[in-house]
């Protein structure tokens, strides 16, 4: 037995290192879209933290003043160009659909503002490499607002992996799954609709963290009638550098459109199991499980947490603030790296489902997309 796998579990687990949002150094915002998300985002930014929104910028006029009289803020464009040109703007929130992250992200970075970009980051991973490339030339800060990598709750399962408190990982299964009306956009060909970027994102974010790069995928995707894959199972593998499996790790990730899943997720190791009840992605309870064998097993772990939602979105934008007045141009908690390690998983489980989408880009609608629950 390893001196890892000897040691004993620990008896409460860590509180996070958040730092207090509060504290974080004030700076302006600029929001690039007007959608389902920015409303949540601005509305749990300004109620949690010190941060200030100046300006919204859509393709339209109308709809970026109708989007600022509504949130509050003082200053609307027109365009995205004015948006990053505007001097009353430190950050951009990218936050349009998910076509347009790419050209949205690259325009502030020119404009040399600091950007957070929605989750994903981009439409795949060669579109998310340019972003990440722009950023490092002009030396500006970028991040992706996956949202839960900058939450208390997954501060606590990064000290439990970094203290070796599970052993040596051999797995990881999460699901995501939620019902959507018909007529949602998410259902749409158009929008890059379907459950991979607008949900497996999480799942796979989670898997790539703890096991890193996925080295093979296997899918199966069920076609919606409007074009899009409704569900889609996979399973991934992940080279490890202990001897359990033979040197692999599998990452198992279920997401579908059609209905409510429990959307929770295990981290799997050797000597314990950490669960992360529904919603895994968002705030809630991390519970630490003893692994089985001979004897009577200790009692779970348990570090409770009231689930607050989408009113958690303010840690990302702290964790922005901090960075940039410490002149940092790419955050630990979820660098560009892992951003494009999960756009890689998401590659291969699109190849594998065989929905490599077309090369071809379609023109959005408009940049007011209606975002999912997640």
């Amino acid at each position: 037995m390893s001196a890892a796998a000897s040691r004993a579990l620990p008896t409460a687990l860590p509180e996070p290192r958040t730092p207090d949002p509060l504290e974080a150094p004030s700076l302006r915002w600029g929001v690039m879209g007007t959608g389902w998300i920015v409303e949540r985002f601005v509305t749990a930014v300004t109620r949690s933290t010190g941060q200030r929104f100046t300006a919204i910028g859509s393709r339209s006029g109308d709809r970026a003043r109708a989007a600022a009289d509504r949130l509050g803020v003082a200053r609307a464009h027109g365009s995205w160009a004015e948006l990053v040109a505007d001097p009353e703007v430190d950050v951009v929130y990218v936050a349009t659909g998910h076509a347009d992250h790419l050209a949205g992200a690259l325009a502030a970075l020119e404009a040399g503002k600091a950007v957070l970009v929605e989750k994903p980051l981009a439409l795949d991973a060669a579109e998310g490499q340019r972003i990440a490339d722009a950023a490092r030339a002009a030396g500006v800060f970028c991040a992706e607002a996956l949202w839960s990598a900058y939450l208390p709750r997954w501060d606590v399962v990064r000290q439990l992996l970094d203290d070796g408190a599970l052993g040596a990982v051999s797995a990881v299964d999460a699901d995501l799954g939620e019902h959507f009306d018909p007529g949602h956009r998410v259902f749409d060909p158009a929008q890059h609709g379907g459950p991979l970027l607008d949900l497996a994102t999480y799942p796979l974010a989670l898997a790539t963290w703890v096991l890193g790069d996925a080295t093979g995928a296997a899918a199966v995707g069920v076609p919606h009638p409007s074009g899009v894959l409704s569900q889609v199972s996979a399973v991934l593998t992940h080279e490890l550098t202990h001897e359990l499996s033979h040197g692999k790790a599998l990452s198992t990730v279920h997401t579908t459109l059609l209905g409510d899943t429990p959307t929770a997720a295990h981290v799997v190791g050797e000597r314990a199991t950490l669960r992360l009840p529904g919603p895994f992605y968002a705030s809630g309870d991390v519970v630490l499980v003893p692994a089985g064998g001979s004897g009577a097993r200790p009692d779970p772990v348990v570090r409770r947490e009231p689930e607050t939602g989408h009113a958690g979105l303010f840690w990302q934008a702290a964790e922005v603030a901090r960075c940039v007045a410490a002149g940092l141009t790419e955050t630990p908690l979820r660098p560009l790296e892992h951003s494009l390690s999960t756009l890689r998983a998401l590659d291969a489980v699109r190849a594998a489902t065989r929905t490599a989408r077309s090369t071809a880009r379609s023109t959005p609608r408009n940049d007011t997309p209606e975002e999912p629950r997640a």
